[in-house]
């Protein structure tokens, strides 16, 4: 185990644990998941009921909540040494809150790719597993080469990424969805404004010149008939996006890389 301490996203400092010596309560499905990648199951106490991967292992760690609405006294029970966040994903009154009776709030913010190189190599030191991340580093390097290459040998119109209906929404060019579209190849359209997620119009985006239009599974939760029907209405191009391959970080990234090239 390695002497160094590991500093999270907002640059707090935690020390290194042993393996297996950590009580982990993960409010980010995507974290949770890799976790159990890691090799850190057993340390798993709590997690949120989006935790849905892989479903074998996390069906019997206890609920805590939601990504938003945690449940204070659940996670005081189990008694955790660290809870890890995202900014993007839990709201910082909780955090504050988690932080008086946590020893380590743990805080993630990955917004590139590539950013989940530095997730793997934290939780890796931070828990003692740094030949696991090392192995997952190795085969993001892998993948991420072959990712690289076929993004230069796309030539594919603006698209429009929607996560929310009433109203529609989509990604501003920060965020982490968008650095993954880009990194495949693909151009995205982004409104005009300074937020992450921001409303459009379709007239707005038509305007633009896009020429296809994402729907994202999550966290709205389209279906075909919301693809038919817009399809219908706007004249263009509209497909189903895994949300999961292009939203979640961590270990999940990989895979995520992969579901792009296959599209």
């Amino acid at each position: 185990m390695s002497s160094a301490f590991c500093t999270d996203a907002i640059g707090q400092i935690h020390p290194p644990f042993a393996k297996g010596s950590a009580r982990i309560v993960s409010l980010v499905p995507s974290l949770t998941e890799l976790i159990v990648d890691l090799g850190l199951a057993d340390s798993l106490v709590g997690r949120t009921g989006f935790c849905i991967h892989p479903q074998e292992v996390v069906k019997t760690i206890p609920k805590v909540g939601g990504t938003k609405d945690v449940n204070l006294d659940k996670i005081r029970k189990l008694a955790p040494t660290h809870v890890l966040l995202n900014i993007d994903e839990n709201e910082k009154p909780v955090a504050d809150a988690l932080a008086q009776f946590v020893p380590h709030v743990v805080v993630t913010h990955p917004l590139t790719l590539r950013d989940n190189l530095d997730v793997y190599r934290l939780f890796g030191q931070l828990f003692g597993v740094e030949a696991a991340a090392q192995a997952l580093c190795d085969e993001f390097e892998t993948v991420y080469a072959r990712f690289a290459q076929s993004g230069t040998e796309k030539q594919q119109p603006p698209l429009v990424y929607c996560i929310w209906k009433d109203p529609w929404m989509t990604i501003s060019a920060s965020t982490y969805i968008a650095d993954m579209l880009r990194s495949s190849g693909r151009t995205v359209w982004h409104p005009a404004g300074e937020q992450r997620y921001p409303a459009f119009s379709w007239e707005d985006a038509l305007q633009a010149g896009v020429g296809e239009v994402w729907l994202s599974t999550e966290p709205y939760r389209f279906q075909p008939e919301h693809v038919e029907a817009l399809a219908a209405q706007l004249g263009i191009p509209v497909r189903l996006a895994d949300g999961e391959m292009c939203s979640w970080y961590g270990s999940r990234a990989i895979a995520g890389m992969r579901y792009l090239m296959s599209e």
